[in-house]
């Protein structure tokens, strides 16, 4: 099943997510800064949103927004461009976490990047693929990804965190 977005609805949900982020992570106690670092080439590159710098050190979120809430799966990107061949950003992030947010429920999943991701890979074939199709100009490009049960990734990941914000 392919479902279509506008570029428009993806930036925006995009933008929410960052704000909504950022602002939580401002909040903590522990936060020294918070950098968005989207609109830099070198981590654009490496798929790499944030740099939370905490009494700890610094950690390297990748956030991914979403409105589908009701459908209780998180949708794993394997392909950001099939007609491209690019890797859905998933499956390269070099964050140490990857936050998924859900803007209308403003619930948020941090997990641990690239403990996740290994899991992913040994067990993707057992979850549903699906892909969505984005309108560029005259043309279009498909997103490629799985959908994976929330209550499966959080019962068979060590160290994910749900957060109400």
């Amino acid at each position: 099943m392919t479902y279509a977005y506008s570029m428009d609805d993806a930036v925006q949900v995009a933008n929410q997510a960052a704000t909504d982020i950022e602002a939580w992570l401002w909040s903590k106690s522990e936060t020294i800064s918070v950098v968005n670092v989207e609109n830099d080439p070198d981590y654009q590159r490496r798929d790499i949103d944030l740099i939370w710098t905490t009494h700890s050190g610094e950690i390297l979120i990748e956030i991914k927004g979403d409105r589908w809430d009701r459908t209780r799966n998180l949708f794993f990107e394997t392909h950001s461009n099939l007609e491209k061949g690019t890797p859905g950003c998933f499956m390269y992030t070099e964050a140490d976490w990857l936050f998924y947010y859900f803007v209308n429920t403003h619930q948020l999943y941090r997990l641990p990047m690239p403990k996740t991701r290994e899991w992913f890979l040994i067990t993707m074939r057992r979850f549903r693929e699906r892909s969505t199709t984005t309108p560029v100009g005259n043309s279009y490009y498909t997103t490629v990804g799985r959908l994976v049960p929330i209550t499966t990734v959080m019962l068979e990941v060590a160290g994910i965190k749900m957060e109400q914000l």
